[in-house]
């Protein structure tokens, strides 16, 4: 039998890959069971703002890394490496802007190269997977902190949530009911086009919804938000839905039980704040 590639895991068959799926009612009130927690966390850090907001983001990116980092373990990814340049991203966010961002993404080369050099084991694969999560989380939760330093950035994070995941939860129930062609059967089996539609239609509606409470943001200013949202999101499920395809496993983690890892709660949620923090600055 041929070798394997290093830092290649063998993927499971078709079979043990295939999800388990329950009635509609009862997966849907699992996803809402686990949604309650996350929501009211969301809600404390964003009202609290200031650096209560990017010490709660912290945790988040630190396990979403570690995550990704144990789905390709075998590469020997730089892992110290990897959760320092995360935070450093998020404080350089609080801190100073997006320049001081970028200055601390070209910072964070010589400093991986360093652990690399004492972890021994690692090589370039391994940087590779590191450098990879720290542009994809440590980048993206960076914009999240940037956008709430924002005028009324606590107020577009809201509706950027509210968009994103109810857009998610409209693509879901109307893949369920109405699903008939694929979306994507290599990358993820049970996404259908009807379910897309469904749920960009709803991220967009939810987006300005949301925006109607907020008397300093105009229906067409709410209306770009949401279409940005809507764009962004299944987007990020797809590319989640891909690297997970990609090491052979379902489930990034098992921090929200049957319902996944940190990973997979925030793959949209990484696209969809980057759009929207570029979207709303456009707007100011």
């Amino acid at each position: 039998m041929a070798a394997r590639p290093p830092g290649v895991r063998r993927r499971p068959s078709a079979a043990s890959r295939r999800p388990r799926r329950g009635s509609p009612r009862s997966e849907l009130v699992g996803r809402l069971l686990v949604a309650i927690p996350a929501v009211v966390y969301a809600i404390v850090i964003i009202a609290l703002g200031e650096w209560w907001f990017a010490l709660g983001i912290l945790p988040l990116a630190i396990i979403a890394a570690g995550e990704l980092f144990d789905l390709y373990a075998d590469a020997q990814p730089v892992r110290l490496a990897g959760f320092i340049g995360v935070i450093a991203l998020i404080l350089a966010a609080y801190f100073g802007d997006g320049f001081h961002v970028l200055l601390t993404l070209l910072a964070f080369f010589p400093v991986l190269f360093a652990v690399t050099l004492m972890q021994q084991k690692a090589g370039t694969l391994g940087m590779a997977i590191t450098v990879f999560g720290v542009v994809w989380i440590g980048v993206s939760l960076a914009h999240g902190v940037l956008l709430r330093d924002l005028p009324h950035g606590g107020g577009i994070i809201v509706d950027i949530l509210v968009g994103t995941f109810v857009g998610d939860s409209g693509a879901y129930i109307g893949g369920r009911w109405f699903g008939r062609r694929k979306l994507a059967p290599a990358i993820s089996p049970n996404k259908t086009v009807e379910g897309l539609a469904i749920g960009m239609v709803t991220a967009v509606v939810a987006t300005w919804l949301a925006g109607t409470y907020q008397d300093w943001l105009s229906g067409t200013d709410a209306l770009l938000l949401g279409i940005g949202v809507a764009l962004a999101a299944p987007l990020g499920d797809l590319f989640e839905s891909f690297v997970k395809r990609d090491a052979g496993t379902k489930d990034t983690g098992r921090l929200f039980g049957p319902h996944g890892g940190a990973l997979d709660r925030l793959d949209a949620v990484l696209f969809t704040t980057v759009v929207g923090y570029y979207v709303w600055l456009a707007l100011l």
